[in-house]
C-alpha cells in the first residue's frame, strides 16, 4: 500500500528504555532530584527532552537545555548501548526491502546518536535515509522531521507515505504533514494515546505492521 514508510526509533524499532531512564536520572541528579521508580520516566521516551524536563519537572527553558548536556554525559558513552532490537523488526524491514519499499527514519533523537544506534544494532542497511534531530534542537519535532524527510526525498505523493510510531508526538506529526500513520502498541505509548491523537491504524505487534502496509 505504502511506498515510503517513515519509522519512529524509540519505542517502535528499539527498545530505549534502560538507557534514556538512567540518562534521566543522572541529569535529575545534578538538580538535586532522585527518582525511585525509573517507570515514571517513560513518559521521556519519544517528546524532545527539553519538552519533557519542562513538562515533568518545572524547569526553566535555560535549566532544561543545561539538563539535556547533563543527559547526554551519560547516554553518550553508555546510555545508547543500554537499548535492544524489539524482536521481529529486522525481519519485518527485510521483508519491506525485499517487496522494493522506501525505509525512511524520522526520529526526534540527534542524528549522531540515531545513527550510531542504527549501525550498533544493525539496522542502517535497511534504510534509505534519516530524518532525525539536530544536536542543537534546531530541529526537533515530529512535524519538522517528517516535513523535512518529505521535502528533501521531493515526495509530492502523500498517499504514498506512512508514519510509524508508538506515541501520539508520531501520529500528530504524520496529521501535520498530511500523511497516514500507523500506531503501534509494543512501545510506550497507550491504545488510548494513539487513538485520541488519530492514528489511522493501530497494530499490536510488529508482525501486525504488515497488515497495513
Amino acid at each position: 500500500m505504502f511506498q515510503n514508510i517513515l519509522f519512529d526509533l524509540d519505542g517502535t524499532l528499539t527498545d530505549p528504555g534502560l538507557g534514556i531512564t538512567n540518562s534521566v536520572m543522572h541529569a535529575l541528579r545534578k538538580h538535586q532530584i532522585e527518582v525511585a521508580d525509573r517507570r515514571e520516566l517513560y513518559a521521556f521516551i519519544g517528546p524532545p527532552l527539553k519538552d519533557s524536563f519542562m513538562k515533568y519537572y518545572g524547569f526553566s527553558e535555560e535549566d532544561a537545555v543545561r539538563a539535556i548536556d547533563e543527559y547526554r554525559e551519560y547516554f553518550r558513552p553508555r546510555g545508547i548501548y543500554e537499548n535492544e532490537v524489539y524482536p521481529g523488526v529486522p525481519e519485518l524491514l527485510q521483508t519491506l526491502k525485499e517487496n522494493g519499499r522506501r525505509l525512511i527514519l524520522a526520529t526526534s533523537k540527534p542524528d549522531e546518536f540515531s545513527i550510531e544506534i542504527m549501525k550498533h544494532f544493525g539496522l542502517y542497511e535497511y534504510f534509505d535515509f534519516f530524518s532525525c534531530a539536530t544536536m542543537n534542537e534546531k530541529k526537533v519535532t515530529k512535524p519538522e522531521i517528517i516535513q523535512y524527510a518529505l521535502d528533501e526525498l521531493k515526495i509530492t505523493d502523500l498517499d504514498s507515505c506512512v508514519m510509524i510510531g508508538d506515541r501520539e508526538h508520531d501520529i500528530l506529526g504524520a496529521k501535520a504533514a498530511g500523511i497516514r500513520s500507523i500506531g503501534v502498541l509494543y512501545g510506550y505509548g497507550s491504545r488510548e494515546e494513539l487513538e485520541q491523537a488519530g492514528a489511522t491504524y493501530i497494530a499490536e505487534t510488529v508482525r501486525g505492521i504488515l497488515d497495513y502496509v
